[in-house]
C-alpha cells in the first residue's frame, strides 16, 4: 500500500488505496511509492525508475532506440499470447481433491483407489468445443470434462465430455468434423455453434454420427452449469491389477447438485445478458465455500460381458445403459479453489490421453488411439515446446521425476555431469523398475493389415433411438425444437431433407413433427441402413435429465425483483429461509444502489434491472412496496416476469399485481406461482423450487 498523499483524502474503508502520483515541472510523473513495497523491475531484474514514459531526446524530441525497459516491455506484450486450441478452447479450470470412497487395489493397481480416504490432488478444465477463446458459455456445444490427477506414480489424464458419445468412430474423421462444424473458412462464421450447412451436410453423410446428435440436440448441451452436468471418459479403457489382470472400465462423473439445464430461449437470452456465465458461476461457487462435487463412478465389465452386449464396447458411438451394468461409485471428486492465474494455469495445462499410470490401460477403440496420437502433437504446437511439463500446472506432484532428457526450448532442469544417456556405466542416474514400471496388458492381437470398419461397428441407429425413447415428454419436445431450428439455418433444402431421412431410422413421429416444422415439401424415404434398427431396447431413465435432477433446492440462486417499501418481514423471512436451504438470494432493483424496505433500512443491489434479467436465476420472487406502478412501467421488469413465465420457472409475488397486468400474464397464472402473503407463504414456494422448473406451464407457451 502506498503512503497517503499529504493532499489526498483518507482512503474510505473497502477501497484500494491508489498510488499517488504528480506530474514534475517537465511532465515527467513521480510515483511515491512505500519503502517497503517490492520494486517494480525488468525481466533481467534491473529497478525501472520511470514506468509511465518512454526515454526521449528533449520534451518534444524523438523516442531512444536505447531504451531497454520500453523495448522488453512492448516485447513481451507483443508475444503474451499463444495459440488456442483448435477444440475446446474457450475453457474454464478449477484445483480440487479427488478422495477415494471405495478401494478397489484387487481389480486396478492405479494409485488412486488403492485405500479408502486416499486423497489426490487434481486440476480440472471445463469448455465448449466448437468456439473460439473469446466466444460465449451457453452456446449449445458438447462440454469438455478434463481432469488431471497428480498421483504418486505420475500424472494420469481423464479427458472427457458431458457426454458418454462421440460423432464418429475412427479417429481418421477427427479432422473433416471439426473442419465441418468450424466457421466457414470463406467467411468466418458462424461462431460458436452447429447450426448451419456444412456441419449438417457432414452429419447427412455420416450415419454414425446419429446418436450423438440425439444428445447433441437435447438438453445436454445447454447445461445450467459446470455443476450440474455429468462427464464421461466416453471411451472403454482397461483396469489392471498386480496380476496383470484386466478389467474392461467406463468412467462416470455424477454431479451432486443432480442434472440441470436450460432452455434454448434462456440460453441465447444469458448469452446477451452474461456471456461468461459458466466460469462466473464456478467461480463464485468456490469463492463463496460452495464446493461443487460429483462421484466418480465405474461400470466394469469383463470380456465375457463384451462378447455377449448387442453393441461392440469399443465403438465410441455406443455406451453401455447402466441399468445393464451398474454404475459403481469409487470416489468423490471436490473443486475447492480458483486459479490463481488464469494464462498460467486454465489456459497451460495441457492434458494428453496417452497420460496413464500403473493400473490404467488402454483398449483397442479407433478413436482412443488416434486421440493418443495426437494430444501430444497438439500440446507442442501450443506450448512451443517438449518441455511443457515443466509448466507447475502441468509437473507431476505426488512423485519425483527423473530421466535423460535434455534441451529444448525452456528446458530448466538438465542433470549435472558428463552423464545423459542409458544404460552407462558410470553408475549414474535413474534406471527402468520392471517390478514397478508401467506394465502394458498382454493382449494377443491378429489380423489383415488393411484400411476397415469392423462389422461391429455397422448399427448407427438402435442406440440413437433408445436414447430418445428414454427422454421424458418435455425432452423429446425440446429435441424436436432444436433439430427443427437448427436445420431451419441451413439454407441448402437437400441437406435437411437428408437428416429427415436419417430421423426416420430413429423414431418417426419425431421424423415427422421435424419434417412437419421445416415444411418439406414431402416425406424422404428412410435412408438405407447397414444394419435394422432394433426396436427391442427398452428405455434407459439414466438417460434423461429431468429423471436424474437434484434431490433439493441448494446450490441455486433465487432472483428478488424488489422496489422501495418492500415488506421488510418479508424480505427478511426469504433470505432466511433461501440461507437455511443453502439457496442464494440475489437483489434486482431500479438502481444499484438498492432499495429502502418497508422498515427504513437500506438493501443494497446485486444487480439493476435491465442488468440482472431473470434468464440468471433458477427460480424468480417479485417483492413490491405498496405502489408499485412506476417499476411495473419498466419494460425490464415486465421482461423479467415474462421470461421467468416462459422459461417455466417458479415465481412467488408479493404486491406485484400490476406487474403481472402490465406484462400480460393475469389470466396466465397458474400452480408456478406462489402468492406470499405473509412469511410463512415463502416456505412452500422453496419446497416446490426443488423441481427447478414448472413444465406443465411449457404446452400453454405459443410458438
Amino acid at each position: 500500500m502506498s503512503k497517503e498523499h499529504p493532499t489526498a483524502p483518507a482512503t474510505p474503508p473497502g477501497t484500494i488505496e491508489p498510488l499517488v502520483s504528480d506530474y514534475g515541472a517537465g511532465g515527467e510523473i513521480h510515483q511515491h511509492a512505500a519503502e517497503d513495497s517490492p520494486r517494480l523491475t525488468t525481466a533481467q531484474g534491473v529497478t525501472i525508475s520511470d514506468n509511465q514514459n518512454s526515454l526521449r531526446a528533449g520534451a518534444p524530441g524523438p523516442t531512444l532506440l536505447e531504451d531497454f525497459v520500453l523495448r522488453e516491455k512492448i516485447f513481451h506484450f507483443d508475444h503474451e499470447r499463444i495459440p488456442e486450441r483448435v477444440v475446446h478452447a474457450r475453457g474454464f479450470g478449477a484445483h480440487g481433491i479427488f478422495e477415494c470412497t471405495r478401494a478397489i487395489p484387487e481389480i486396478t493397481r492405479a494409485a488412486p483407489f488403492q485405500t479408502e480416504g486416499k486423497i489426490t490432488e487434481t486440476f480440472v478444465r471445463f469448455s465448449t468445443v466448437a468456439g473460439s477463446k473469446g466466444s460465449f458459455d451457453l452456446a449449445r456445444d458438447v462440454r469438455g470434462f478434463a481432469v488431471k490427477f497428480y498421483t504418486d506414480e505420475g500424472n494420469w489424464d481423464l479427458v472427457g465430455n458431458n457426454i458418454p458419445v462421440f460423432f464418429i468412430q475412427d479417429a481418421m474423421k477427427f479432422p473433416d468434423l471439426v473442419h465441418a462444424v468450424k466457421a466457414a473458412p470463406d467467411r468466418g462464421f458462424p461462431q460458436a455453434q452447429s447450426a448451419h450447412d456444412n456441419f449438417w451436410d457432414f452429419i447427412s453423410l455420416t450415419p454414425e454420427s446419429m446418436h450423438m446428435i440425439m444428445w447433441q440436440m437435447s438438453d445436454r448441451t445447454i447445461p445450467r452449469s459446470f455443476r450440474t452436468m455429468e462427464g464421461f471418459g466416453v471411451h472403454t479403457f482397461r483396469f489392471v491389477n498386480a496380476k496383470g489382470e484386466s478389467t474392461f472400465v467406463k468412467f462416470h462423473w455424477k454431479p451432486r447438485q443432480g442434472l440441470q439445464s436450460v432452455t434454448w430461449n434462456e440460453a441465447v437470452k444469458t448469452n446477451g445478458a452474461d456471456p461468461d456465465r459458466h466460469r462466473r458461476d464456478l467461480w463464485e461457487a468456490i469463492e463463496r465455500g460452495d464446493f461443487p462435487e460429483w462421484d466418480l463412478g465405474v461400470q466394469m465389465f469383463d470380456q465375457a460381458f463384451a462378447d455377449s452386449f448387442d453393441f461392440d464396447v469399443l465403438d465410441p458411438t455406443k455406451l453401455i445403459p447402466e441399468e445393464q451394468v451398474p454404475v459403481e461409485i469409487i470416489g468423490t471428486l471436490t473443486l475447492d479453489r480458483v486459479v490463481d492465474n488464469f494464462f498460467a494455469e486454465t489456459e497451460q495445462v495441457a492434458f494428453c490421453t496417452q497420460n496413464v499410470v500403473p493400473g490404467i490401460d488402454f483398449t483397442d477403440d479407433p478413436l482412443l488411439q488416434g486421440r493418443n496420437f495426437s494430444y501430444l502433437d497438439t500440446q507442442l504446437k501450443r506450448l512451443g515446446s517438449p518441455n511443457f511439463t515443466k509448466l507447475p500446472v502441468n509437473a507431476p506432484r505426488g512423485c519425483p521425476v527423473h530421466n535423460f532428457q535434455q534441451d529444448g526450448h525452456m528446458q530448466t532442469a538438465n542433470r549435472k555431469g558428463r552423464v545423459n544417456y542409458e544404460p552407462n556405466g558410470w553408475g549414474v542416474g535413474p534406471r527402468a523398475h520392471p517390478l514397478e514400471g508401467y506394465v502394458s496388458f498382454v493382449d494377443k492381437t491378429a489380423g489383415e493389415k488393411r484400411r476397415l470398419r469392423p462389422e461391429s461397428f455397422a448399427d448407427h441407429y438402435s442406440q440413437a433411438r433408445q436414447f430418445y425413447i428414454s427422454q421424458t415428454q418435455v425432452e423429446k419436445g425440446h429435441i424436436r425444437d432444436a433439430l427443427i431450428f437448427e436445420l431451419s439455418k441451413c439454407e441448402v433444402a437437400d441437406i435437411r431433407a437428408r437428416i429427415v431421412a436419417h430421423l426416420l431410422r430413429i423414431d418417426t413421429e419425431l421424423a415427422t413433427a421435424v419434417s412437419t416444422g421445416l415444411g418439406l415439401a414431402q416425406m424422404p424415404e428412410p435412408v438405407p441402413a447397414a444394419r435394422p434398427t432394433r426396436q427391442d431396447l427398452p428405455a434407459s431413465p439414466a438417460l434423461s435429465i429431468l429423471l436424474n435432477g437434484p434431490e433439493d433446492f441448494s446450490g441455486r440462486v433465487i432472483g428478488l425483483l424488489v422496489s422501495d417499501g418492500a415488506d421488510a418481514d418479508i424480505l427478511a423471512a426469504l433470505r432466511e429461509a433461501a440461507e437455511k436451504a443453502g439457496v442464494q438470494v440475489k437483489l434486482v432493483a431500479p438502481s444499484i444502489g438498492g432499495i429502502t424496505d418497508s422498515a427504513g433500512t437500506l438493501h443494497p443491489a446485486q444487480e439493476k434491472i435491465g442488468g440482472g434479467p431473470s434468464v440468471l436465476y433458477d427460480a424468480v420472487a417479485i417483492l413490491f412496496g405498496k405502489t408499485d406502478k412506476p417499476v411495473a412501467a419498466n419494460p425490464d421488469a415486465q421482461d423479467f416476469l415474462r421470461d421467468a413465465h416462459a422459461h417455466c420457472k417458479f415465481i412467488a409475488l408479493h404486491q406485484a399485481d400490476a406487474l403481472v397486468e402490465a406484462s400480460g400474464l393475469s389470466a396466465m397464472l397458474d400452480d408456478g406461482y406462489f402468492q406470499i402473503k405473509m412469511p410463512q407463504d415463502i416456505a412452500p414456494f422453496l419446497e416446490n423450487c426443488a423441481s427447478l422448473r414448472f413444465w406443465a406451464r411449457e404446452p400453454t407457451l405459443a410458438g
